[in-house]
């Protein structure tokens, strides 16, 4: 698991992030919702009303008749992963719940991120734990240490579960290293 801190430079006109270090430089988007260009999955689709690609469509809608959220199977353990096509420094994570039935079904849901897909990525390091999330409410999860990882995981641990999501907002940073010297 690798951390970063960013300097004092922080250009808005730019949309980047400036880490300073001895020998090199590195520059980063800015912290933006990476999910949106990434690939969804899940562990089963109970309907084709709930698949895994509208928990990443950019709407927090959260009644799912609309069309927003996912839904798995009742299963053991099931999960939710997007994957970002790429690493990011994942600085936060933003979970929609649904609001017209069953709020209580997040509860207990460990968010995962990291680069593996052991076990569907459910073996990456456990950066939140969803105690609850009341119904129709976003929730915001801090990631200390600004976690790498190219995929997040919504893992439900236990038998006869069913898993719904309405959004997932992964915000994070990619970088580009090393650069020649400071920035202008």
């Amino acid at each position: 698991m690798k951390t970063l801190m960013p300097s004092l430079f922080n250009s808005k006109e730019t949309n980047l992030l400036f880490f300073p270090s001895l020998l090199t430089h590195l520059m980063c988007d800015f912290s933006v919702n990476v999910a949106l260009a990434g690939k969804a999955n899940q562990s089963s689709t109970m309907h084709e009303l709930g698949v895994a690609q509208h928990a990443i469509d950019g709407n927090r809608d959260p009644i799912y008749p609309h069309l927003s959220c996912t839904h798995t199977d009742l299963s053991t353990n099931p999960w939710w992963r997007v994957d970002l096509q790429k690493p990011y420094y994942v600085t936060f994570i933003t979970i929609t719940n649904r609001k017209d039935c069953c709020a209580q079904r997040l509860d207990g849901a460990e968010i995962r991120v990291g680069n593996s897909l052991d076990n569907n990525g459910n073996n990456n390091p456990l950066v939140a734990t969803i105690s609850h999330i009341p119904s129709g409410v976003s929730k915001t999860f801090k990631v200390t240490g600004a976690v790498e990882g190219r995929y997040v995981n919504v893992f439900l641990p236990g038998a006869d579960k069913y898993l719904t999501l309405c959004e997932v907002e992964v915000y994070g940073y990619h970088c580009i290293f090393p650069l020649p010297g400071p920035p202008p």
